[in-house]
């Protein structure tokens, strides 16, 4: 059974599951009735972060433009354009024996494309949620509903996983930010044209 988080809730994936190896973080969400002209596309992200938490290279970002991480440790499995329909929008897997060892955590994003343009905002954005499922058995084992609590930001950090003491341990962050994609990337240390 899966485990429901809040907001800044932390829990142990690997300490009480040492066998766990391959996740897939789900990302989902449903787009409010609003029409501005344009359809909402989101997208998932993963940064792959070191001690400072920062990427190292441009590399460890994994994003539409970017699916595989070099050590094959981080897949982004595509992009969804419209989130219709229901279950994940888009999803990540992670093989956590893959991991570089100066890699200490995964941060997972979503953000609104090309949002200023479209005067769209995550207020406008209803039931988004992230999981992560064992892939072994298909088991759902954290579950984490961000709730209503955004307006006008165009990026949201929904969760991450770290390291501590060897274990690997997930933490439901859902905090937003405005000036999207750029504005992540700055944080994370990748340089933006």
């Amino acid at each position: 059974m899966a485990i429901n988080l809040s907001k800044g809730q932390k829990v142990d994936l690997t300490k009480g599951n040492p066998s766990l190896k391959n996740i897939m973080v789900g990302l989902g969400w449903d787009v409010n009735a609003f029409d501005g002209g344009y359809d909402f596309d989101l997208d998932a992200s993963a940064f792959v972060l070191d001690a400072n938490g920062k990427c190292p290279t441009d590399k460890d970002f994994i994003f539409y433009g970017n699916l595989k991480h070099t050590s094959g440790a981080v897949e982004h499995m595509g992009d969804n354009l419209t989130g219709s329909g229901d279950g994940d929008d888009e999803q990540i897997v992670v093989d956590l024996s893959k991991i570089p060892a100066h890699i200490e955590r995964i941060a997972f994003t979503v953000t609104i494309y090309d949002a200023d343009v479209r005067h769209q905002n995550f207020g406008q954005v209803s039931n988004a949620y992230i999981r992560i499922v064992d892939m072994k058995t298909g088991a759902e084992i954290i579950h984490y509903d961000l709730g209503e609590d955004f307006s006008i930001e165009t990026a949201i950090v929904v969760g991450e996983l770290y390291k501590r003491n060897g274990d690997w341990k997930f933490n439901a962050i859902g905090s937003g930010f405005q000036g999207g994609l750029a504005a992540l990337c700055g944080h994370y240390g990748i340089d933006v044209a």
